[in-house]
């Protein structure tokens, strides 16, 4: 906990500019200094480049046998080709793994920064252009649910709702260990502004309190903690992401907006919330609480997929990474 709140101290001392360049610096000894959650964060920004290459050129190798004999003819060429296309993969994999690491020290150090920011400074600091989705839904009456996955900024953005636009804010987190630790990040987030409420068997009802008082409520929710949840697609395979958005949503009538806040130069931010997912009840609960999720786990991906250098995301994720974190108790938290 001393590192923290020794953390903290520094930070405060240090100019945004210089902070965003140390932390660029900062990334690729990080990911030497972690290996095993390098690793895990080098799985997930190969499945991120699968995404956007999905979403790019679908169907763009469809005739990749119309030649027939011209194929064999360049077979050499084309090895060659392959080779070289997957070296560069590679390399962008591992540049995306660093990049991350660096964007991950930037959030620590924007975040730390904050109690000490002017209302102008964080004004001025983030964009966000489709605001109105969050205005809209607090006409209504239901409070609003901001889905939103391990990405950028998004401290800066829950500070400037709640000093900037005076706006009561609750976060669901995860318990820490030891308390201690946990009531030390409690206690910085509600300088922020914001209302921790602690993943358990309360949390649900307290949230749903929040949103009947047309509150916001900001749920990270592309990891499913709890390893309970509902099974979706999730990119381009299948895992469980916690039910608890879906659930929310359709028993409250609050707005759940997929929303995502990324890192631009010079201290500057752009969030973007998308349109409200579709809540509406068709069915049995349990049956549109899985339907719900799979439609926020789409839109998870096209968020995530925007800038997945910003994707905060070390722990396993999927199925297929559990055999890969033998060695991650030897990183650290």
């Amino acid at each position: 906990m001393l590192g923290y709140q020794a953390g903290a101290t520094a930070a405060r001392m240090v100019p945004l500019w210089l902070g965003e360049r140390l932390a660029v610096l900062a990334g690729p000894v990080l990911a030497r200094l972690m290996p095993a959650k390098a690793d895990m964060v080098r799985r997930h920004q190969t499945r991120a480049q699968r995404w956007i290459a999905a979403g790019a050129g679908a169907g763009g190798s469809a005739g990749a046998d119309a030649d027939g004999g011209e194929l064999d003819a360049g077979a050499d060429a084309d090895a060659g080709d392959a080779g070289a296309d997957a070296m560069a993969a590679e390399r962008a994999v591992q540049q995306a793994t660093a990049a991350a690491f660096s964007s991950y020290a930037r959030y620590w150090l924007e975040s730390f920064r904050l109690p000490a920011l002017s209302e102008s400074t964080l004004d001025s600091g983030i964009d966000v252009p489709a605001y109105h989705h969050v205005e809209e839904a607090l006409e209504r009456g239901n409070g609003v649910i901001l889905a939103l996955p391990h990405l950028g900024g998004w401290e800066w953005a829950g500070f400037w709702m709640a000093t900037v636009n005076r706006l009561p804010i609750s976060v669901v987190v995860e318990p820490l260990h030891p308390p201690e630790l946990f009531e030390w990040f409690a206690n910085f987030r509600e300088r922020l502004g914001m209302r921790v409420v602690p993943l358990g068997p309360d949390a649900g009802r307290e949230v749903l309190g929040a949103l009947r008082r047309n509150e916001i409520v900001c749920l990270l929710c592309d990891r499913d903690l709890t390893s309970d949840g509902i099974e979706v697609s999730f990119g381009d395979e299948q895992t469980t992401l916690p039910a608890g958005p879906a659930l929310l949503a359709l028993r409250s009538g609050a707005a759940l907006l997929p929303t995502a806040v990324y890192f631009r130069p010079r201290g500057k931010h752009l969030g973007t919330v998308r349109p409200p997912v579709d809540v509406t009840r068709r069915g049995r609960l349990r049956d549109d609480v899985a339907a719900v999720t799979q439609r926020l786990a789409d839109e998870l991906v096209t968020l995530i997929a925007a800038e997945p250098r910003q994707w905060h995301l070390f722990g396993p994720n999927w199925p297929s990474d559990r055999p890969a974190v033998s060695g991650d108790a030897a990183d650290g938290d």
